[in-house]
């Protein structure tokens, strides 16, 4: 009997390696599932390490949760080549914005998360089961993306709270998921909120995914990915009528490092000028 489970065993082996050798759209479901397979049991035994050595909510849990995470690369063959570390270390709060390609991120961003550092997120994710309860845990920051009125009241909070507790706050200013190998127009929120707290922004840019992971063409594999830490951008005496310019510093400087670390032209090297207007046109206006 044990013979059987254990040729059946093999065959299901053989036959899913085969299949996904045979076919891309196979191994791009089942890594995809393996990875949320990971986020759901790497919840599971982070949680109670937080609740016992921290006791519930707090950002030192991110610790514990970082440690975690950052073992996932390894299942799925991915390197990180960090530089410029040293540029978090600034003293007192900031906020710390960075591009946001796909699910996949959180390996990015656990890699070089620095401590006494939260997350802003939509308020969607605190239900997505253990994975939400450890995002609560960590001391995330939920927001309703659909109502901008209490998206600026929890922005407002954020800051005296960043001021008060001494955080950085980390935030995606493209706002969702981007995976076409460029940038999506910023939001605003993030440059508002730290011209409001008068604490610097501090850029991080992830190289693109697209050489090993996409979802259109259903491709997921292995590969490396170049991470960038730039130097923080001082807001102290900007007001709110220099948001839009500290957006649009923080886009094009970004973009262009993107570009760098991606080894592709920047847009703004090449006869692509339309392009580069466009993107210009509709980061100004937002």
């Amino acid at each position: 009997m044990e013979l059987g489970w254990l040729l059946w065993g093999a065959a299901v082996l053989l036959l899913l390696h085969f299949l996904t050798e045979l076919s891309p759209a196979v191994n791009f479901a089942l890594r995809l599932g393996w990875y949320c397979v990971l986020c759901v049991m790497g919840s599971l035994l982070a949680a109670p390490a937080c609740l016992l050595l921290n006791g519930g909510r707090t950002v030192r849990n991110m610790r514990i949760i970082k440690n975690v995470v950052k073992t996932f690369k390894y299942f799925f063959g991915l390197r990180f080549e960090v530089k410029r570390l040293e540029n978090f270390e600034v003293e007192g709060p900031a906020i710390i914005v960075s591009n946001h390609q796909s699910i996949l991120d959180m390996m990015g961003l656990m890699e070089v998360l620095p401590d006494n550092c939260v997350q802003v997120a939509k308020r969607e994710l605190m239900y997505t089961g253990c994975v939400g309860l450890i995002m609560y845990l960590g001391g995330v920051i939920f927001i309703n993306r659909k109502s901008t009125t209490s998206a600026k009241m929890v922005m407002t909070e954020v800051a005296k709270t960043m001021v008060a507790e001494n955080v950085k706050v980390w935030v995606y200013p493209e706002g969702t998921r981007n995976c076409t190998g460029d940038f999506l127009p910023f939001k605003k929120g993030a440059f508002h909120l730290a011209i409001q707290a008068q604490v610097p922004v501090i850029p991080v840019v992830y190289s693109s995914f697209t050489t090993f992971y996409n979802p259109k063409t259903k491709l997921f594999t292995s590969g490396k990915i170049k991470v960038e830490v730039l130097p923080p951008i001082e807001t102290k005496g900007l007001t709110s009528d220099d948001v839009s310019d500290l957006a649009d510093r923080c886009f094009h400087t970004m973009r262009e490092t993107f570009f760098m670390l991606s080894g592709r032209p920047s847009p703004m090297t090449c006869h692509s000028g339309d392009t580069m207007d466009q993107h210009t046109r509709v980061s100004s206006q937002r």
